[in-house]
């Protein structure tokens, strides 16, 4: 005899159900309870449980060991919220030998059902230790993985749960379930996971876009109907004639490869239909990229289309899914910096700005990670460096966007996630101080590699235009370690480029403090700001120009002593326009043609008299163009005086 043998069912208006139950009556063949068992089922396929009745049915269907549970279960279906306090109760029934292995895969395929509609999951995550112990159980395994996985934060990632699920492994072999979860445990702990996440994907008819097609509803609906179908929108004017008509598509995927369809998308603005879209997308991205097997060698011309539509999409729209940045800071932790690059790096440009602390944990730490581990030719490959790409197109692109609400920076208040403009300045002094660091660090452990030192000042190019051309009160100068290695380096290229910076760093401070004096107030660039400017100026221009390098108060000293030590006479002078090692070929080329019977050469013949001027034109004329407005800028030059040097009097002129 079973003791749960009838029901007695009240129907309310708040769809509030009363169950007695009298034990010791049989439920086979017993009428009433079928009669009542198909009136709740009739209710819950149709328009939903109530969450009263969602706790009071399945704590019925647990407690039951025949039919009749597994079939309330089946029509347990929400009309809104599932009680947190039910799955609780629900879990503990798993403890109980009374439920059969059936009984309870369903419960937990159930709760993975209706996981999204949980209102709360803090007691949950609360007996995250307690539900993983039924991963030994070999019919529950599938389903607790899969319900940890959507559980799991960083704190309940533990050395012995990931040599637990590494022993499953062994034991049942590279099962999908234990991938996914071992996966997500190595996104929150890489050190603790020593399994390789497969970098290549499998390549599924799931990266398809699905035609544009109107939703269920309006299908069905009659040949009279005033609904217009979203596949016969073909022009602008269409949309705009038959807007309050259309209904939004069965497939929200649907809306990605049209483009009449996005203007609906954004014109509708509908939060339903971006959290449909945005499940949909989520859920590819993460099956078909972070959930996947090795399958060797893969063709990437589908997932190269989908993802370039998608960033097209996002591009069209001017932002960025919520899918799509979630799945990027798990693939992140993931990735090998090879595959589908182009691509990543695209769908980077279009992250929200937030605050540093938290896009530096969630981006540019595992970039770091990929930057310091990789060799000088993959970060520099394909004409790009990662991390300062990322931060080019975030940055930039994203400034731009702010930039157009508002021309004047005290207008524009809010940007992105409610960031007033002084959290924007914040964040983005915090990452151009992270990216020098980084620079310094990069380029030490690179010896200076030429390739590597010219991405860097490519970077420092954008953030020496920061007030003029992002309209930002913001002037940030580069790190010692950037600076002196350019100003030092042997090639020309990278050190036109130090000079074109320091040009545009001068052009960016003079302009703001005229700002300043025209308006009469104050703008925010810190006096340490033109000290290191000033004090970069004269650098460059003792060793440049005035032949003073690592003597006192020229901003770089070297003590004497070791200076004699290296054995090269007059080491001073070894860094200037004639002795420089970037322009040394430059100097014996003007020698040659002018002494070109001369058959032993003497460079400092160079620098008497007219010569060192035409000299520092021959320079001019060779494309640098960098260094001519930085000289042009930072000097005043007298006139020469009975053949000594014109540059004897020069003197720099860094604002004040």
């Amino acid at each position: 005899m079973n003791p749960v043998l009838c029901l007695s069912l009240c129907l309310t208006p708040n769809n509030v159900f009363c169950i007695v139950v009298e034990a010791g009556t049989p439920w086979k063949g017993n009428d009433t309870v079928e009669r009542h068992l198909a009136a709740v089922e009739r209710v819950g396929l149709s328009r939903g449980l109530s969450p009263q009745a969602v706790s009071i049915l399945l704590e019925f269907s647990l407690s039951l060991r025949s039919a009749i549970g597994i079939r309330v279960l089946k029509f347990l279906v929400p009309a809104s919220t599932v009680p947190e306090e039910a799955i609780i109760r629900g879990v503990s029934w798993l403890c109980v030998d009374k439920m059969p292995v059936n009984m309870q895969v369903l419960f937990v395929r159930w709760v993975l059902t209706v996981f999204d509609l949980i209102d709360s999951k803090d007691q949950l995550r609360a007996i995250y230790g307690f539900i993983f112990n039924f991963v030994t159980e070999e019919n529950l395994c599938p389903y607790i993985c899969h319900l940890l996985y959507l559980l799991t934060r960083k704190e309940n990632v533990r050395p012995y749960r990931v040599r637990k699920l590494l022993e499953l492994q062994t034991r049942m072999g590279c099962q999908p379930f234990l991938m996914h979860l071992l996966s997500v445990y190595k996104v929150y702990c890489p050190e603790l996971v020593t399994i390789s996440v497969p970098a290549k994907m499998k390549l599924h008819r799931h990266l398809t876009i699905p035609a544009v097609s109107s939703s269920i509803q309006s299908q069905s609906r009659l040949s009279g109907s005033k609904v217009f179908p979203l596949e016969q929108l073909r022009t602008f004017s269409q949309l705009l004639e038959n807007l309050h008509r259309i209904e939004l598509p069965a497939q929200m995927g649907s809306l990605l490869g049209s483009t009449v369809a996005l203007h609906f998308l954004d014109c509708v603005r509908d939060s339903s239909a971006f959290l449909r879209l945005n499940f949909w997308l989520g859920h590819l991205l993460h099956e078909e990229f972070i959930f996947c097997k090795d399958g060797g060698t893969q063709d990437l011309t589908e997932a190269t289309g989908f993802l370039n539509t998608l960033i097209s999409t996002q591009c069209f729209l001017q932002e960025g899914f919520a899918a799509t940045e979630l799945f990027l800071y798990k693939f992140l932790n993931i990735w090998d910096g090879s595959l589908l690059r182009p691509e990543i790096l695209g769908l980077l440009s279009n992250i929200p700005l937030f605050p540093f602390t938290g896009i530096k944990t969630l981006l540019f730490e595992p970039l770091m990670q990929l930057f310091f581990t990789s060799s000088l030719f993959f970060k520099v490959l394909q004409n790009d460096l990662i991390l300062f790409a990322v931060v080019l197109k975030i940055y930039n692109e994203q400034i731009l966007k702010c930039m157009k609400v508002g021309k004047s920076r005290f207008i524009c208040l809010f940007i992105f996630w409610n960031m007033t403009l002084s959290g924007l300045m914040d964040s983005v002094v915090e990452l151009v101080h992270f990216v020098g660091r980084i620079s310094t660090i990069g380029l030490q452990l690179e010896g200076y590699h030429s390739l590597l030192l010219s991405f860097t000042l490519d970077f420092y190019m954008m953030v020496s235009d920061m007030y003029l051309k992002y309209d930002l009160p913001l002037v940030l100068m580069p790190p010692a370690g950037v600076f002196y290695p350019a100003l030092f380096a042997t090639d020309p290229v990278n050190l036109d480029k130090l000079c074109h910076i320091m040009y545009r760093y001068r052009t960016n401070l003079m302009s703001a403090k005229n700002q300043e004096q025209k308006m009469k107030k104050p703008i925010e660039i810190s006096r340490k700001t033109y000290h290191e400017f000033n004090q970069y100026v004269v650098s460059m221009v003792s060793c440049l120009w005035n032949s003073r390098a690592f003597q006192p108060g020229m901003g770089l000293e070297m003590d004497e002593g070791l200076l004699s030590r290296s054995g090269v006479p007059e080491p001073w002078t070894r860094f200037s326009l004639v002795y420089h090692p970037a322009f040394l070929g430059y100097a014996v080329d003007f020698h040659e043609n002018c002494w070109p019977e001369r058959m032993k050469m003497d460079l400092s013949s160079i620098k008497l008299g007219k010569r060192w001027d035409w000299y520092v034109e021959f320079l001019y004329c060779q494309g640098l163009q960098g260094l001519k407005e930085f000289m042009q800028s930072s000097l005043r030059r007298q006139s020469s005086v009975g053949g000594t040097r014109a540059t004897s009097d020069s003197q720099s002129q860094p604002p004040s």
